[in-house]
């Protein structure tokens, strides 16, 4: 019993010490003339398969790449427990993961749907097509996530948003924006076009498999029931969830394994 017991405790150490692998790594953007970093998280079986789904995974305003494996480590066991790859971008210091029409070096959409994909899928296993690749994150992240997604629905098949600031326009003076898009009150259009709510017609029915939550204490709830709204009157499927929960690192720890559960189901085609 007591080998057995000796035994266990030894092969529960090396199922830890072999968990995912986190690769930190520094991409050229030609976009932007400068480097940027990405946290890649590698599931343990990354040697015994040819290809991986994967997951690309956003930060929020005044937050950066690191982020997330810093603040919510689980995201290591989740890349472990659905056998696949997690890419966490750098976005920028405010960036809403636009190109932005007045700062050059913001063009971070271009960054994170064309020069990231096409380095990720030259130089890891992945599944590099859109049935195997989804998009998502947290307040600017999850507007990001989302308006990557509907704008190049080639690239994504899935894509989701937690606490996402998904219509920017009530917000003009707010997380810089109005530095990524001039004011408000001088270029509207520019706002109406950059902003998720307004981009809902570019979907049809199963066109993007998504999942949007928010925290119902959350000041971004209201913008997301919109948007939840919208899709019910154009008949787009969804997963919608509601819960207690404010815009907070709580919340987003939580949501995150909601999230890569649908994920998961949407890579095994379920």
């Amino acid at each position: 019993m007591r080998y057995c017991l000796l035994f266990a405790v030894f092969a529960l150490y090396i199922a830890h010490a072999r968990g995912a692998d986190v690769d930190t790594i520094s991409i050229w953007s030609e976009a932007m003339s400068k480097s940027v970093k990405s946290v890649v998280v590698k599931p343990t079986t990354y040697a015994q398969r040819d290809s991986f789904p994967v997951v690309y995974l956003l930060h929020g305003y005044s937050g950066n790449y690191a982020d997330w494996v810093n603040k919510v480590p689980e995201i290591k066991d989740l890349a472990d427990r659905y056998d696949l790859i997690i890419v966490c971008p750098d976005g920028g210091y405010g960036s809403w993961y636009w190109d932005s029409p007045v700062d050059s070096t913001f063009r971070y959409e271009t960054f994170v749907s064309d020069e990231l994909i096409s380095f990720v899928d030259e130089q890891y296993k992945t599944l590099a097509a859109r049935e195997g690749r989804a998009i998502t994150g947290l307040s600017m992240g999850g507007h990001g996530a989302l308006y990557l997604a509907m704008r190049h629905l080639d690239v994504y098949g899935a894509a989701g948003s937690t606490a996402g600031g998904v219509d920017i326009r009530p917000f003009p003076l707010n997380w810089d924006m109005a530095k990524r898009l001039g004011s408000y009150a001088d270029y509207p259009e520019r706002w109406e076009s950059h902003t998720v709510v307004n981009l809902v017609h570019r979907l049809t029915p199963n066109a993007l498999s998504l999942i949007i939550d928010c925290g119902t204490s959350d000041f971004f709830y209201g913008v997301n029931e919109q948007l939840h709204r919208k899709l019910l009157d154009r008949n787009i499927p969804h997963m919608y969830i509601t819960g207690p929960g404010a815009h907070n690192w709580d919340y987003w720890e939580r949501s995150i394994g909601y999230q890569l559960w649908y994920f998961n189901k949407f890579f095994s085609g379920k």
